[in-house]
Formats: C-alpha cells, sequence, structure tokens
C-alpha cells in the first residue's frame, strides 16, 4: 500500500472523496477499465466471428453489389473494431512496470470509446444489411439510423443526463 497522500490522478481533476491516494485511484481506474475490456472484447468477437462466417452461407451469393459492398465495409470495420478493443493489451505489456500507469489508463479510455464507436456502426450496418435483405433497401437505411439514434441515446445522452444529476 502507497504511502502517498491522497490526490486526483490528473493535475486538476476533482477529488471524489474516497480517500484513495494516486497509485490506489489509477489501480482502481485500471481495474474498472478491464472489466469494461471484457465485455466490448467478447462482443466484437462474437461480431466479427459472425461476420466472418456469413460468406459461407449458401445465401451469400445472392447478394446485390451494394450488400457486397457493404459486408465487405463490415467486416473492415468489425475487424478494426476488434484490432482496437485488444490495442489496450498490447499497450499494458508494453509499459508494464514502467511506471506508465496513468498514461495506460488514458490511453485505454480513448481505445474503448473508438471500440464502442466501431462497435455502434458495426451494429447499424449488420442492421442494415439484414434489413436489405428481408424488407429492401429503404427499411435497412431507416434500421440502421434508428440503431445509431438509440445508440446516441443510450450511450451518450442518457449517461451524461445521469452525471449532470449527480
Amino acid at each position: 500500500m502507497s504511502q502517498a497522500s491522497p490526490v486526483p490522478e490528473v493535475p486538476g481533476a476533482a477529488h471524489d472523496g474516497r480517500g484513495e491516494t494516486q497509485d490506489e485511484r489509477l489501480d482502481r481506474n485500471w481495474n474498472e477499465l478491464l472489466q469494461e475490456l471484457r465485455v466490448i472484447q467478447t462482443g466484437t468477437q462474437i461480431l466479427t466471428g459472425f461476420l466472418l462466417a456469413a460468406v459461407f452461407q449458401s445465401r451469400f451469393e445472392d447478394l446485390d453489389a451494394f450488400q457486397r459492398n457493404m459486408y465487405l465495409v463490415l467486416v473492415v470495420t468489425s475487424v478494426l473494431t476488434t484490432l482496437v478493443g485488444l490495442a489496450p493489451v498490447s499497450l499494458h505489456r508494453v509499459l508494464f512496470r514502467k511506471h506508465a500507469k496513468g498514461r495506460i489508463i488514458r490511453y485505454t479510455d480513448y481505445f474503448v470509446q473508438a471500440t464502442l464507436a466501431g462497435v455502434a456502426i458495426t451494429v447499424a450496418g449488420i442492421g442494415l444489411l439484414i434489413f436489405d435483405l428481408v424488407l429492401g433497401r429503404a427499411w435497412g437505411v431507416a434500421f440502421a439510423v434508428f440503431i445509431l439514434v438509440v445508440v446516441v441515446v443510450l450511450w451518450i445522452v442518457v449517461p451524461r443526463a445521469i452525471r449532470r444529476s449527480a
């Protein structure tokens, strides 16, 4: 246990009254980020696996040019999202025991935000592709827009409203 006095991890950051040392706060923040990463990495890997398997389905041959291009964009987006979601592992490995936990946490936060954006794009795109296949292009576009609106409300608007009211 560190004997340092409780201080915020970032100069100018508000102290939340937990009585933590800087090292304790960094450890807690890292553990919280790891929990988020565990959830999001599983989701991105499942989405990527689903997309990679879709090409081997018999109906794949029936896709028109737009649908094939959409599929390829989704594969690229999903694979990149998976890689960005795994980047904190590499970052931690490279900076482990280099007294860089604050930097690891800061950049991991950026990676998590980018991964969430990639998941939003991928999920909206999958919705577009599926609805396009089943109901037509207009339904596909409408459903993708609907998904993005839900993402903005649930992932941005609601958390900010809760933060303001706290």
